[in-house]
């Protein structure tokens, strides 16, 4: 895995990793561990994407997991 410097990944890669502080601020705020864990994942997974296509899967899958845990009661 090398250093990835293709504009469009580098360019949504921003967006994960908001959306993943704004979910680790507002979860240690409401104390919702969920959003916590899920904010650092979101945070973190961008790393270990090597196409632009993985990053939009899994952060679509990602979000798709927190959405049915919220639903879910967690």
């Amino acid at each position: 895995m090398g250093l990835n410097l293709d504009p469009t990944w580098l360019f949504l890669s921003l967006f994960p990793g908001g959306a993943g502080f704004v979910l680790i601020v507002y979860g240690k705020k409401r104390e919702r561990w969920i959003h916590v864990l899920f904010g650092a994942l979101f945070t973190v997974y961008p790393f270990f994407t090597e196409s632009s296509t993985m990053l939009v899967l899994v952060g679509v899958a990602l979000g798709a997991a927190l959405w049915w845990l919220v639903r879910a009661g967690y």
